[in-house]
């Protein structure tokens, strides 16, 4: 029985295959997204822009993510996983071209929006492919190794886009891009369109019904963490180029350490610790003692002032922040049924919905004071605690 149970939950090789294949295409298209934060500076100066400004272009990427999200979650439990996933991977590739090659603020809106619908795409079609090629006892594991690719990329992104800056500020972009079309050619190659257990099409409910959903006393509670774990990491990152560059002089390069070493240690700990924590706790607690850790580095990092103080807190706040986005992938997984492309559209929308105000509210409190958007931020965090403290889980339902 327990060999039995051993080979259920680890996973054969053509499962291991198509998980590298959907890890690998999220780690890029996710990478796009931080590729901008170290060259913001730059920007600023070669545009003369705002700091508000400049949280409305990162923003502008989620107000689109969260526009289209629901409709691409219906779209992938209506004509499949791959072809959204090669769709989003190919939008992905020319917004980021786009990017390289705009030379005014209007070109990079259009680019950050264009971005915005590839992970509206690629983010729901991923998530519901996982659900597809694993048991239930394999997912935490599976969705722990997609939230660290999405977190490594959105993390790491800035401190690439650091160094290839070195060479040339639209360096960057350019790579992206090119990335970003190979992935796609590679999908149309080597991804088939998974077997659903059942028919979602037929048994999901329509886009109206999914928004009454949201509502769900089974859902609310990990959509509204969704949403605050999002503002408090894009308020965070968002700025954080800003905030050290103002603040304490830091060079595309300082900044680039900094970020790509809180994207490694952030993703060790998904990798090492993850799985072993959700079944020594659950989901639940970890969230809850994650969002804890979060609030309090937050508000930390107003506070230090040497180099490796600022180098400590900012690996281990990324620690937190990637720790709670698995464990409620994780969760809404277990509970999601035949919804799985609902749930992760819905996942996407407000991932979306903190990208926006995030980025928006930290930029406009920035201009008034550095230190306004942690304050903020921290605020925030502490309401996710708040509410996760009366989260409990389904008593109909195994976690």
């Amino acid at each position: 029985m327990y060999r039995e149970r051993l080979k259920e939950n680890n996973m054969n090789k053509q499962q291991t295959l198509t998980l590298s294949i959907l890890l690998s295409n999220l780690f890029i298209a996710f990478l796009g997204i931080g590729l901008v934060i170290p060259v913001l500076p730059t920007l600023m100066n070669e545009l003369n822009i705002s700091g508000s400004v400049v949280g409305y272009m990162v923003a502008a990427f989620a107000i689109t993510q969260l526009i289209v999200s629901p409709i691409a979650g219906k779209m992938v439990d209506n004509i499949g996983r791959k072809i959204m996933i090669v769709a989003g991977l190919f939008i992905f590739g020319f917004s980021e071209l786009l990017f390289g090659l705009g030379r005014s603020i209007e070109i990079l809106f259009i680019s950050r929006m264009l971005g915005g619908v590839s992970a509206a795409f690629i983010m729901p079609a991923v998530t519901a492919y996982i659900a597809d090629i694993t048991t239930l006892s394999q997912r935490p594991k599976a969705l722990g190794y997609m939230s660290a690719a999405i977190s490594t990329g959105f993390i790491i992104g800035p401190g690439i886009g650091g160094f290839l800056a070195e060479f040339g500020t639209r360096i960057p972009f350019y790579a992206a891009g090119i990335l970003g079309f190979l992935a796609a050619i590679l999908s149309i190659i080597l991804l088939k369109e998974p077997t659903r257990a059942s028919d979602d099409a037929e048994s999901a409910p329509s886009i109206v019904g999914s928004m009454k959903r949201i509502f769900s006393p089974l859902y609310l509670i990990p959509f509204v963490l969704i949403f605050v774990l999002s503002f408090g990491l894009a308020a965070f990152e968002s700025l954080f180029s800003l905030f050290v560059d103002h603040k304490f002089a830091f060079t595309p390069s300082d900044i680039a350490i900094i970020i790509t070493g809180s994207g490694i240690v952030g993703a060790l700990a998904q990798l090492v610790l993850f799985d072993w924590l959700t079944r020594k706790m659950g989901e639940i607690n970890l969230i809850r003692y994650s969002l804890v850790l979060s609030a309090v580095l937050t508000l930390a990092m107003t506070f230090v002032s040497h180099y490796f103080a600022i180098l400590f807190v900012t690996f281990f706040i990324f620690v937190g922040f990637d720790l709670i986005r698995p464990a409620v992938t994780s969760y809404l997984s277990k509970i999601a049924g035949n919804e799985q492309g609902f749930v992760g559209g819905m996942n996407s929308m407000f991932t979306s919905l903190g990208n926006i105000f995030g980025p928006i509210l930290g930029g406009i409190l920035f201009d008034i004071n550095l230190n306004y958007p942690y304050y903020f931020a921290t605020i925030v965090l502490t309401l996710g605690v708040i509410l996760a403290l009366f989260w409990r889980k389904p008593k109909h339902i195994e976690i």
